[in-house]
Formats: C-alpha cells, structure tokens, sequence
C-alpha cells in the first residue's frame, strides 16, 4: 500500500478522490441497447446475446425443473450455510417492519402511514467470475418481506446456488439474461420479460450506467454505485494480520475495488503492509487483489480526531473499526454505509450472514443514501380522517392560509363544509 504520512487537511480531498471514468463513451455503448430492447422486445435480447455471448438464447426463463434440481446439485454445507444465512438475514430485517400507528394531531383529525410493497421489483446478479447467491438472498429476503407481488430475477449465470437461494426467497420468476439488456428488459418489458417498477442489484459499469439511464425514464433504482470499497481504521489495539485479510477480502473483488487504512500507529500500518505481502501469495485471485491493493491508500495521522474526521469525510461503503473503545467511535461516524466493531468483526460476515445487508451505497453516497432495506421495497403511503369536530377545528387553520397563498379554491373546499355544519 502507498503510505501518507500526516497530510494537511488540504491535502484529503485530493486523497480521498475515487478514480474517475469516462461516463459519456459509457453511455454511447449502453443507449443503443436499451433501445434495441426497447424497440425489439425479445428479438432484441436474442441478438445482443449472439453478439455479446455468442449464443443463440432461444429460452429465456429459467424452468421449473431447474430450480427443482439445484438444491440437489448442492453440497449439504453449503445448503446449511444459505439456510442459515437466510435465517439470520430475515431475522434481522423483519424486525424493520413497521406497524400503522394512528396519530391524532389535533381533536378529530387523525393521520397515519402505511407500508405497501412496491408490486412488481427486478433483481439482477451479475455472472462476472463469482456466482453472488448472497446478493439473491439480501434483495430477495427484504421484498419477501415487504410483500412485492412480483420478483423478477435476471441472471447470465446458471450457477445452482443463484438458483436455490432465488426458490428461498420466492422468486416469482427468473430469466438467463445479463449485462446491460438485462437491465433493459426488466425495464421496459418483453414479450418473456415483466416490466417491473424497481430494479435492484449490482453489476460492471454498464449495467450500472443502464440502471442510470432508465432512472432518468421513470425507473427506480436501488442506489446509485460504483466499485466496492473498504475503509479500515486501526490502532495498536489491532491485529495486523486481521486487518490485512480484511483489506485484500475488498481487494479481490476487482481490480477497480477500493481500500483504504487510517491509523495513528506507523508501526502498525509497516507491520498491516508486511502481512499484505504474504497473504497476496496465498490467494487464488492473487492479481486483481494486487492491483486494487498497489493503488489503495494508507494514511498515517496525529490523532483519533483527525482519522474520524477523515472517515466521514471519505464516506465508505463499509467501515472496519478495529480500534479500542470501537462502539464509542462508531457513535462519531455520520458517513458510512455499514460498520463493523472490533477485531472479531470482518467485513465478510456481513457480505454473507450476519444479518445486515450487503447492498450499500459506494463512491460517497454514503453521505446521503442507505444500503439496502426492507423499506427499499415499500411504498409509504399517508392516510388521513377528519371528523366534524375536525373540520371545525382545522377549518379556520386552512382557511387563513389559503387565502394568504391565494388559493380560493383550496379555501372554498374548508369553507363549503364549514357552513354545511352551521
């Protein structure tokens, strides 16, 4: 890692820049496949797919026999851990649901809110070089929960575990479609594909960039994001071998994956750099962790306040906090997808089981997004009931302001009902 020793506040927001891509030769490429799509419905999927993939895609959804068989093409531990991945997962997002709750606001005027599932959402898993069936179950448990009627996943992969995790969850339906036309179809419907209201997921920077063009339609999307990112801040009350595992865990995601190490201890970050080097040679995905990790930062700074000022101001996706007294730290931080505490708290566990959810915000929308939740897949919709004792108490209320805005008509609809109580 390239250490800076003790920078000027200056000198952090050219520190702390993510790497900037060149979003408009991004597009070019994605805008025509959204329209091809969109013009072309299935036709169009088909010849995307034989021009990207080289495949002749005659069946886009996956069948029933499928996904009866991919449990049975599964090891039984690894079937035990997305159960229990599963448990924990709903477990803990369950207890994000929300009861009505009816507030009289003043005598005879009651509101209230109500969750309502957004009908019909869209999940897409990328096929990429790992089968992320941990991401079926953090999109597919919270709209399970919040009651979507309809679950459309797209995938390029057929990797059994996608397909069992996607049966857990209930999925409604499933089609082998990726990259951006995967984005496209869910978008704007098919003759195979439902159109759907939201689209949840990650992918390379075309899916991305589709996802963002079809937000600018109309689309929802999850969050806005780019690479995955780690931030880690280490004292000499850190272990160094446990935070260079947690660094390179990041790393290996890509070569465009972001990591980052704050410390008041230039001993512990020599001794965190030492570690990188021996586990680097132990990982199958030795040379994408290589290149993440040759280009990431490590910042040696003079005190606890100025390494949590430069946190929040970094604002990662997920924040390690392998320091003493890590749960009272943790309280300063406002700029952090997720946190983890501690030294027995590796950012993996929460990629995979330990309840919260792994889809966060990156690139800095930490400041203002939250990661993924049940209310991602909720509507909140207001109800109000005004009574005659309201009215008359309210009435007079809504009359003077309306008249002050010069709205009459909004004043005329208290005042008709007023007089009719006379």
């Amino acid at each position: 890692m390239n250490i800076i020793s003790y920078p000027e506040r200056s000198e952090w927001p050219e520190l702390l820049t993510r790497p900037v891509q060149d979003s408009s030769a991004i597009e070019a490429k994605v805008l025509p496949i959204l329209d091809l799509v969109k013009t072309k419905g299935d036709e169009g999927l088909r010849e995307l797919a034989k021009k990207f993939d080289g495949i002749d895609l005659n069946e886009f959804a996956f069948s029933q026999e499928e996904f009866d068989t991919a449990e049975d093409q599964l090891d039984e531990t690894l079937k035990a851990a997305i159960r229990q991945a599963y448990q924990n997962i709903h477990t803990f997002h369950k207890a994000q649901l929300q009861s009505v709750e009816k507030i009289e606001t003043m005598p005879g005027v009651t509101c209230w809110r109500r969750s309502v599932g957004i009908e019909k959402v869209g999940i897409y898993i990328p096929g990429g070089t790992a089968p992320l069936f941990s991401t079926v179950l953090m999109l597919g448990i919270p709209a399970q929960l919040a009651g979507c009627k309809e679950v459309v996943l797209c995938t390029p992969s057929n990797h059994p575990a996608i397909l069992f995790a996607a049966k857990l969850v209930g999925v409604t339906s499933a089609f082998r479609i990726g990259g951006a036309q995967a984005i496209a179809a869910m978008a704007y419907g098919t003759e195979s594909v439902p159109k759907v209201y939201k689209i949840f997921g990650p992918g390379n920077q075309y899916v991305t960039t589709a996802k963002m063009l079809i937000s600018k339609e109309g689309i929802a999307i999850d969050m806005p994001a780019g690479p995955s990112e780690v931030a880690v801040y280490a004292d000499d009350t850190a272990v160094a071998s446990f935070v260079a595992a947690d660094l390179l865990s990041q790393a290996e995601h890509g070569a465009d994956s972001q990591v980052l190490l704050v410390s008041t201890s230039e001993k512990f970050l020599a001794e965190v750099n030492d570690e990188l080097t021996l586990q680097l040679e132990q990982l199958p995905r030795r040379d994408l962790a290589f290149q993440s990790i040759t280009n990431s930062k490590a910042i040696l700074v003079n005190s606890a306040y100025e390494a949590i000022d430069i946190l929040n101001d970094y604002a990662a996706e997920h924040l390690i906090l392998s320091v003493e007294d890590a749960e009272l730290v943790a309280e300063k931080i406002f700029n952090a997808g997720s946190i983890f505490l501690g030294n027995y708290t590796p950012e993996s566990c929460g990629d995979y089981a330990s309840g919260t959810n792994h889809t966060l915000p990156t690139n800095g929308y930490a400041r203002a997004f939250s990661g993924v939740s049940v209310d991602s897949f909720v509507k909140k919709i207001t109800v109000q009931h005004i009574t005659e004792i309201g009215i008359r108490n309210i009435g007079p209320t809504v009359e003077a302001m309306a008249e002050a805005e010069s709205l009459d008509a909004h004043k005329r609809a208290v005042s008709i009902r007023l007089k009719s109580l006379l």
